[in-house]
């Protein structure tokens, strides 16, 4: 396991979450209540109560995407996975909304059955029609088995990347100017930067392929590069992502019980198992090798936004990450579909650990260029917008 002067300090847990010193960035105060509670109550909170700045913002926004999508086909792209934000999503747009979406789904080789269920069930009910890209498995395999030998933490930067490109890609190709994403704070506020890495550094990716892969070039595998994401599709094409959930009041165990009534939708077992890699990667890759529980993330952005409790979440953590059979079967699974033996497949889960700091980056070209983006935003932004509400729905 990485270890910083951070890990030298006594174990703690937040006295109003269930995050602790696994992140090593958290802070609390005198009470021990932690940095993240502080910034969801002064910066999040706030935006996400129902109030007239809000019910405008959504009645405006709605008529600004009919209004460019008039006389096309679709009036906005919404990435689809099976999962319960991205299928609420599909069915608020349409039966809400009143929008005409196009769903786009990538297939990089690890849906689960279940997914591949839910898709099919709900955009059939909803009458949406599915763009589904289908990533070259050879490169996706080469992609994955270069991600694992690195050590890095984030072993889902192929599979997202993939996701975010197919979806500009389709926009750019069909001329959408709005790509609604499921991506909300009411789920999703808390998030430490050191479990992760951003996805769409193709800089980052493209380093750690042609160190540890075999596949000499990336031909058909989907990317988006820095000048193709911030200046042709970003400020040259307009195209903007929305995270339209945050307008609404959305409640992920409601939204749960809607679909599994109305659209046969099934719950999968945890956020974004959807993906049967995801779920190794979440469950056993991540806190067997570095000491991270993303449910501690995920149950905590539930507690801060008033949708769970802190008994119900430290109950959930005391429920084993994985069952026995069931790691067996997935990691029987992943090394044979990688085409690894089960020896070389635990020989690279013992590799020493890395950081995403360990190999060449975008970073510090992408940090600048979203700062300069939302400040340009800021000075720009149409009078009818709120600031505040602004950086929740468009970024």
């Amino acid at each position: 396991m990485i270890t910083t002067e951070l890990d030298k300090r006594p174990y703690q847990i937040c006295s109003a979450t269930v995050m602790d010193t696994s992140d090593p960035d958290i802070t609390f105060d005198t009470q021990g209540v932690c940095s993240y509670v502080h910034n969801f109550d002064e910066k999040i909170k706030p935006i996400l109560q129902p109030s007239e700045a809000k019910s405008k913002a959504l009645e405006g926004l709605l008529k600004e995407i009919k209004s460019h999508g008039r006389g096309k086909e679709y009036d906005c792209i919404i990435g689809i996975s099976g999962g319960v934000d991205s299928s609420y999503l599909a069915y608020y747009l349409k039966k809400k909304a009143g929008l005409r979406p196009l769903a786009v789904h990538l297939d990089g080789g690890w849906n689960s059955e279940l997914a591949v269920k839910n898709i099919e069930e709900i955009l059939k009910k909803l009458d949406i029609d599915l763009l589904t890209y289908v990533v070259d498995w050879e490169e996706m395999k080469d992609l994955q088995v270069a991600f694992l030998k690195s050590g890095v933490p984030n072993q889902d930067v192929p599979q997202d990347h993939a996701i975010i490109a197919s979806l500009y890609k389709t926009a750019k190709e069909k001329k959408i100017k709005y790509i609604i994403s499921g991506h909300n704070f009411a789920t999703e506020s808390i998030l430490p930067k050191a479990w992760g890495y951003d996805a769409m550094d193709s800089i980052h990716l493209k380093s750690i392929h042609r160190k540890f892969g075999k596949v000499r070039n990336l031909k058909s595998y989907p990317l988006i590069s820095f000048i193709d994401y911030y200046l042709v599709s970003r400020y040259l094409k307009k195209i903007q992502s929305i995270r339209f959930l945050n307008l609404i009041d959305y409640n992920k165990q409601e939204a749960m019980s809607l679909l599994q009534k109305d659209y046969g939708w099934r719950y999968y077992g945890g956020k974004h198992y959807e993906s049967r890699f995801t779920k190794f990667f979440q469950s056993y890759y991540l806190p067997t090798r570095f000491g991270y529980d993303k449910r501690r993330a995920h149950l905590s952005s539930l507690i801060v936004s008033g949708q769970l409790s802190r008994e119900a979440a430290l109950h959930e953590l005391e429920k084993p990450l994985y069952d026995p059979k069931e790691l067996d079967e997935d990691k029987a699974y992943i090394q044979k579909k990688l085409d690894l033996s089960p020896e070389e497949f635990e020989e690279i889960l013992r590799q020493p650990l890395k950081t995403h700091k360990d190999y060449p980056s975008n970073e510090s070209v992408y940090s600048f260029v979203r700062n300069l983006y939302l400040r340009m935003k800021k000075i720009g932004k149409k009078s009818r917008n709120d600031d505040s509400l602004e950086y929740v729905i468009r970024f």
